[in-house]
């Protein structure tokens, strides 16, 4: 943590230009394409972001998720056992809308990357994808300057509410195979100095999308397994180096059968990373402040509140962004918020409705607030 003022970051994923998504779709699709074309042009889209992150004012920067078709679905080239191509669930607030979902299908894209199932034991079969992500991001960290950045990968929990089971006996067998798989990427992660973030759209999102078949008592039951599974796999990693993020689904759509904060909020307490990121600032969510507010709060934990909405081209206000700061460090303290994003800018690629230059004006006024908001928490503003 900063000694004289709030950091900022985000929560990973930004937009990829027209030749990343080129190569990454040739290669979701099984077509032909020349890797090292595909490995010198993730290399150099990574270096260009982390320079860009830099001069917009992002404290601890990401890879953009540059090489993955997706967060939750990128697992299927690292790890054994997934197959098939499994139809996307709709979510429960969009059932009722089927003229919304079409406009948006034409305005934002149609999510064509597969939805796999797992269909036999998993193990880690990939590792020189990870291997040239985090050399990449070494080496750009190292040419920009960057001390501190971090890189993401999917928590047990969301590897199955996108990838469902096909294989094993249980869902229990199933997440704790992903996680023995998944803990070598883990501490790779954190192993080459990066914090590592880990993706749980699961505990919130999967609520009324992946698990929507469960009764709220069966989910919650559920999402507290998978947290428990996973702190499993994080238990050789200081708690200080995880972040974590949760969110409700990064899509414009009603929302309005996302489970409430405070029903979610004691299991997302009990998971390892110090620092939770989440959506502070999208409607159907900024109300939850005051949930944070009334909650124990366990002394390690570090807030990175969503100070901007991932799915507008709105640019928020740099006096807005800071209000938002200072309603948390009034909760927790100025040195335990970090001035985050409700999600990703560019969660699947090649498909939302972000402007890419637009995101990073947003980026820019969250840098311009939270330091209006780290002269007034340190006294060098009225």
């Amino acid at each position: 943590m900063s000694e004289n003022r709030v950091l900022t970051t985000h929560v990973g994923s930004l937009p990829r230009s027209a030749a990343v998504v080129a190569l990454l779709m040739k290669r979701e699709n099984g077509e032909p394409y020349d890797q090292g074309q595909f490995w010198s042009t993730m290399a150099e889209a990574v270096d260009g972001l982390i320079a860009r992150q830099v001069a917009t004012g992002i404290d601890i920067p990401s890879d953009g998720e540059t090489s993955k078709i997706s967060y939750a679905t990128y697992i299927k080239e690292r790890l054994s056992g997934f197959g098939g191509d499994t139809p996307r669930q709709i979510a429960l607030d969009l059932v009722d809308f089927p003229d919304f979902r079409s406009r948006m299908a034409v305005f934002a894209g149609k999510q064509t990357f597969k939805r796999q199932s797992c269909i036999g034991p998993i193990k880690v079969i990939e590792r020189d994808w990870l291997a040239r992500d985090i050399a990449n991001m070494q080496a750009a960290c190292q040419r920009h300057g960057v001390r501190r950045g971090f890189l993401n990968a999917a928590s047990p929990g969301v590897v199955s509410a996108f990838q469902p089971n096909d294989f094993y006996p249980t869902h229990t067998a199933y997440i704790e195979a992903v996680a023995a798989a998944m803990q070598e990427e883990y501490e790779a992660i954190a192993h080459a100095g990066f914090d590592l973030q880990v993706d749980c759209p699961d505990l919130a999102m999967a609520r009324h999308t992946g698990f929507q078949a469960l009764t709220e008592e069966q989910f919650l039951a559920r999402a507290h397994q998978q947290v428990e599974v996973m702190n499993h796999a994080l238990r050789n990693i200081p708690r200080e180096r995880l972040r974590m993020h949760v969110c409700w689904g990064n899509y414009e759509g009603p929302h309005d059968y996302d489970i409430a904060l405070e029903k979610v909020l004691p299991i997302i307490l009990k998971a390892r990373p110090s620092q939770i990121l989440f959506e502070a600032s999208n409607p159907r969510h900024a109300h939850e402040w005051a949930v944070w507010r009334e909650a124990k709060l366990p002394e390690d934990k570090v807030l990175v509140p969503g100070l901007l909405t991932s799915t507008s081209n709105y640019v928020e206000h740099p006096e807005l962004i800071a209000q938002r700061v200072l309603q948390f460090a009034d909760i927790v303290g100025r040195d335990r918020v970090i001035a985050g994003t409700d999600c990703g800018f560019g969660t699947f690629a090649g498909i939302g409705k972000m402007d890419a230059e637009i995101c990073w004006r947003k980026l820019a006024a969250l840098a311009q607030g939270t330091q209006r908001a780290s002269d007034r928490l340190w006294g060098r503003a009225a």
